[in-house]
Order: C-alpha cells, then structure tokens, then sequence
C-alpha cells in the first residue's frame, strides 16, 4: 500500500523525531499516549458513552432553545494538527439539525479574499438568528498557522493582535455568544496519530502537506500558540484550552464548556456540571 507524501510521516518517526517520543510510541503504539497526563489511562467506553448521550441530549435542547429564541452561538475550534477538532466537532452536532448547527471549515483564501480585510471573509459565515456556527479552525490562523509556514508577514501578524480584541468585541456586543476552544495534545501522541492516520486508507485524507512539514517545527508552533493565547484571551472572549491526549474526555469537557455559555429551558446541571479542571482551564494549562 503506497503511503501519502512518499510515507514522510514514517521517516519522521525513524529519523527525525526525538528519542522519547519515539520510545513512548514504541511503549504504547495503539495509545493513547497519556505521558504526563492527569490520568494514567483512558475513560472507560462505557462511562464515556453514556456521559456523551447525557450530553447529547442537552445539546438538543440547546438547540431548541437558539431555534425558539432566535439566539446566535459561535463556537471556535482551534488546536495543534491531530488534537481532535473534527472529532469533537462531529460529536457536538451528532443529533443536531445542521441548518441549525453548521461547520464553517475554509479553505486557502482566494487571491481576492486574500486582498480584503483579514476577517472580512469570516464574517459572513458568523451565525444568523437562530443558528450555531461551529469554526473548524478560524480567523486564528493568521496567528498560528500562517506565522509559523511564512504566510503572513510579522506586520500583518502584529496588525492582527491589535484588531483581534475589537473585532471578538464586536462580536459579543453584538449579542453573539462566542466560545473558544483550543484543543491541545503531546508530541508523542500527536505523532501516534499521524503514524495511524498514514496507514489507514480511511484516514490518510485527513493528512496534508502542512501536518507533514509541521512535525519538524513543533517549537516554532509552540511559541506561536504561547503568544496567540496571551495576546487573545481576555474576560469578554476568553481561551478555553482542552487537552485532549484522551479524545473521550476532551470531548465531554468541550460540550460542557459549550452548554455552560447559555441558560436554557430543562437544563440539566447535574449532568452539564462544570468541565474537568484537570483537563479543562484557561490558558495556563495549555502546555503544562
């Protein structure tokens, strides 16, 4: 079976990648890799299962309510390549109408897109009257992504950090309920995904030139994403951060994120409740 981009993510992890990260794939190559993790292993299928349906529910309700009270959500899903943002998102919208709950997903800017104002081409995709608009990554890229390839110039970048707080500003003054999720996950386990989406011909899809390349320059995205979540997270707008080495209790953490944002008829807080610290928090425990 031939490998996408000639099985670079496989020369990677035997050439290029550091030695303990290579020693915990080796340890545990079906992972999930939960090396300095709160929990030594995985939540249990089952517990997971039945705390998703639970929740499920709730987003059901949710969503009747922004339906009936004409409300706006804005979800955004941001993280490291293979954090689980797709994941998450599929669970989310699960039983959801999706002309209630979309995804907005955008590709490259056009070369037309690329001469307006930077946020100009998100916002048309910002949710009308009763609708949730889930970002699967978003205006963040010009913070991350197109600094650390070289897409964007430090000016632009540095433009960006300015216009940022006022642009989400406006948002939420509007009367838009704006969420953001970073999703973050270790090395080691990113690169476990990598190697397990590479071989699976379901999954290589999922794969691009930016995740290939990216391998090589995780301290350049470090820093980058150390930087983006200072400089944006503010209390108007503030960075929920997810680590999601543990895909299922990430994705439970994120949807209680999500419900706790909005008050609406039979909630139920006893499952709601308040997402796991452990995993769950603001920008101080993106790294740790």
């Amino acid at each position: 079976m031939s490998l996408p981009f000639d099985g670079a993510i496989s020369k990677f992890h035997t050439d290029a990648a550091p030695q303990d990260v290579r020693d915990a794939i080796a340890e545990d190559p079906k992972g999930p890799i939960l090396t300095d993790y709160p929990y030594d292993d995985r939540m249990k299928r089952g517990e997971y299962e039945d705390q998703l349906a639970a929740l499920q529910i709730e987003l059901v309700k949710l969503q009747a309510h922004v339906k009936e009270a004409g409300s706006r959500i804005a979800v955004v899903f941001e993280g490291r390549d293979a954090a689980g943002k797709g994941g998450t998102i599929k669970r989310f919208r699960e039983n959801l109408n999706p002309r209630v709950a979309r995804v907005v997903a955008l590709s490259k800017p056009s070369d037309k897109e690329a001469s307006q104002w930077y946020f100009q081409r998100y916002i048309a995709h910002l949710p009308a009257g009763g609708e949730i608009a889930l970002f699967d990554r978003s205006w963040y890229n010009r913070g991350v992504v197109e600094h650390v390839f070289g897409f964007c110039t430090p000016e632009q970048r540095t433009h960006f950090f300015t216009q940022v707080p006022e642009f989400e500003q406006m948002i939420v003054d509007e009367g838009i309920t704006l969420v953001k999720l970073w999703l973050n996950v270790g090395r080691a386990e990113q690169l476990r995904r990598f190697l397990a989406r590479e071989s699976d011909p379901l999954k290589q899809w999922k794969l691009s030139w930016i995740d290939v390349e990216g391998l090589n320059r995780w301290d350049a995205y470090t820093s980058a994403i150390d930087e983006t979540l200072t400089k944006s997270h503010n209390g108007f707008a503030p960075w929920t951060v997810l680590r999601s080495d543990d895909k299922r209790r990430a994705r439970l953490a994120a949807i209680r994120a999500v419900l706790a944002q909005v008050d609406y008829a039979g909630k139920d807080h006893a499952v709601v409740a308040a997402p796991d610290p452990a995993i769950c928090g603001g920008p101080e425990i993106w790294n740790a």
